[in-house]
């Protein structure tokens, strides 16, 4: 073969392999790998985790659906189950690290796992981005860089804890607040001990009546003695922090034993999973309270950005096709926006205003958020604190509502200027609860 054409085939074939180096430099590039945790499996599963989960795929899909971040990059997620269990949840995050090599980790349900994974993502400047963990000890004091969370945090649970009662107890109660006894019953997780502490916090600024604060591990078998306490206090009213099994104890204890008070607030977790509790107590847990962010559904579209509405109506309908559920839980809503919040607000700019995806980028990108109130499908505004105050790296807009269960559906009570019913309080008298 003459040298001529034997240095063109290698020239052509260094080429094609180039070409080929090329090819695949420019699909990795185009697609953004992203690590999904949560607890897909054990008790947190069906405390609110898979449903959070489920939201969180639905933004995924639909942001790919339209060609990606920027309608240029895919989003790849790179899945975990952290199983309930903490020290699962630290090594599928390793993992997704250290093999999977991506750099922003998106979800974490529980507080517990979210509290030593915020410390370890931090520790190796990546991205971890909460969906849907609440506990303000997450971030309070820790002057975080690298975490991120829109969702809201646990003290703003007790703020509408004491606010509701306040502005109700005199005339539905026909009692003024400091007459009323609350009772604080909570898993003893840094998410029970978050909203407990702040339930305790604001109902004394209130003037309301603490007469119980106890907590309990969520695996316990028995909570019979806890009624028995609550009973003794007397309580007109009991906020409860609770996952699911220990939830369903409580209250079938609780009816066993005769337990009858004016209302009970849930915050969220396990009371925000209307079907599972409607499976096994039907109408009695019939106008219970429950406070958590708003699922997107219940508010009213033309009060929010343009195309929003449609927005949660196709987020709606997807769930109940994954599903086959009657009704939408408020922590679909939370995976959805928290995630659509990721792919849409900051990644773009990460990649167009700073160069690139990497945690850096991403980092100051999520930190020039600047989202109005009615901007997100659950109606609040984002904005991050800032490094160097005490709840960096939290949302400052985020807001809670109280929800009351009305019959199959979900009603909002508070704050009133959102309501969409007025509240049902005290339970009545057919209650098998009622006082």
């Amino acid at each position: 073969m003459p040298t001529s054409r034997r240095a063109l085939l290698k020239t052509t074939a260094a080429a094609a392999v180039m070409g080929l180096d090329w090819t695949r430099a420019r699909a990795e590039a185009e697609t953004v790998r992203i690590g999904v945790i949560y607890d897909l499996s054990g008790p947190f599963a069906a405390g609110g985790s898979v449903a959070s989960s489920i939201g969180t795929q639905i933004a995924i899909d639909l942001v790919n659906e339209k060609g990606g971040i920027a309608g240029k990059y895919k989003v790849a997620p790179v899945t975990a189950d952290s199983q309930s269990k903490a020290d699962a949840a630290i090594n599928e995050v390793e993992r997704l690290i250290n093999q999977e090599k991506v750099d922003i980790i998106d979800g974490v349900f529980s507080s517990a796992h979210a509290v030593p994974l915020a410390a370890k993502i931090e520790q190796q400047k990546k991205i971890l981005w909460i969906t849907t963990a609440v506990s303000t000890a997450v971030f309070k004091d820790k002057n975080l860089q690298y975490v991120f969370r829109a969702q809201i945090h646990s003290d703003q649970y007790g703020q509408a804890f004491a606010g509701f009662l306040s502005e109700h107890a005199k005339d539905k109660l026909g009692m003024e607040p400091k007459e009323v006894k609350v009772a604080l019953i909570h898993e003893d997780g840094p998410y029970g001990v978050g909203v407990a502490a702040a339930d305790e916090a604001y109902s004394k600024q209130a003037g309301l009546q603490v007469v119980l604060k106890e907590g309990y591990s969520a695996a316990a078998p028995d909570l019979s003695a806890l009624v028995t306490k609550i009973k003794r206090a007397g309580a007109d009213v009991i906020s409860h922090a609770g996952y699911n099994p220990d939830i369903t104890l409580f209250l079938r204890q609780s009816r066993e034993n005769g337990l009858h008070f004016k209302m009970l607030f849930g915050a969220g977790a396990g009371y925000s999973q209307l079907d599972k509790l409607r499976t096994t107590f039907g109408p009695d847990i019939d106008n219970f309270c429950n406070i958590d962010p708003v699922p997107a559904q219940l508010l009213d579209p033309a009060k929010l950005a343009p195309g929003l509405g449609d927005l949660i109506k196709t987020m709606v309908e997807r769930y109940k096709q994954k599903t086959s559920a009657t009704d939408v839980p408020p922590h679909c809503s939370m995976g959805f926006n928290q995630t659509w919040v990721l792919l849409n607000n900051v990644l773009p700019v990460a990649k167009e205003k700073y160069g690139s995806f990497d945690p850096e980028a991403v980092r100051k990108a999520a930190l020039d958020v600047d989202i109005p109130p009615g901007g997100t499908i659950q109606g609040y505004g984002v904005k991050f604190y800032p490094p160097g105050t005490p709840l960096s790296g939290q949302n400052e807009r985020s807001t809670p509502v109280v929800m009351q269960n009305a019959g199959e559906h979900i009603s909002v009570v508070w704050p009133t200027n959102i309501q969409t019913q007025d509240p049902v309080f005290p339970l009545p008298k057919s209650s098998v609860y009622g006082a």
